[in-house]
């Protein structure tokens, strides 16, 4: 199970024991805002990519969605998500449960600047019904392969 890779990668940073665990889904930003209990925004999701034939994840927050112009001047192409069974196999973390932890080596590891805004950000742990609260330091410095930041969406940024 995903979850257990994620607390055993954990496990060597002494951090495992923050994963909280739901009885309820947390597979959506939704439904794990309502499980944890914040609004949507810190909801750190981790979307799954293939550039160059290789896959790559990109954690934005929860209100952010990519920007497909942003995206292509960055990553040099289109952006095409990974579909369930590719996340599963290439990944290793099924959808709902897709994170930035317990990756094989060739899975690069974005976060977007929409996360920053933030103290914490709660993204998911290797399971549909989990999560872990990290600030971005913390989720810079705990995620497989990371890459850069990067700056790929839109809609997060208020007028002002």
């Amino acid at each position: 199970m995903s979850i257990e890779k994620v607390r055993a990668y954990f496990k060597r940073f002494g951090i495992e024991d923050r994963i909280r665990e739901f009885e309820v889904s947390s597979a959506t930003v939704e439904l794990a805002a309502v499980a944890v209990g914040v609004e949507g925004a810190r909801i750190a999701k981790s979307l799954s990519f293939k550039v160059e034939n290789k896959p790559v994840i990109i954690v934005v927050a929860g209100d952010a969605k990519i920007d497909n112009s942003k995206y292509k001047a960055r990553f040099h192409t289109k952006a095409k998500m990974l579909t369930h069974e590719e996340a599963h196999s290439l990944i290793g973390h099924d959808v709902g449960g897709v994170c930035s932890f317990a990756l094989p080596e060739d899975v690069k590891v974005y976060l977007d600047v929409s996360l920053k805004r933030f103290e914490t950000v709660f993204p998911a742990a290797g399971s549909d019904n989990s999560a872990i609260e990290l600030t971005c330091g913390e989720l810079e410095k705990y995620s497989s392969n990371f890459a850069g930041w990067v700056d790929v969406c839109k809609a997060w940024q208020t007028e002002g």
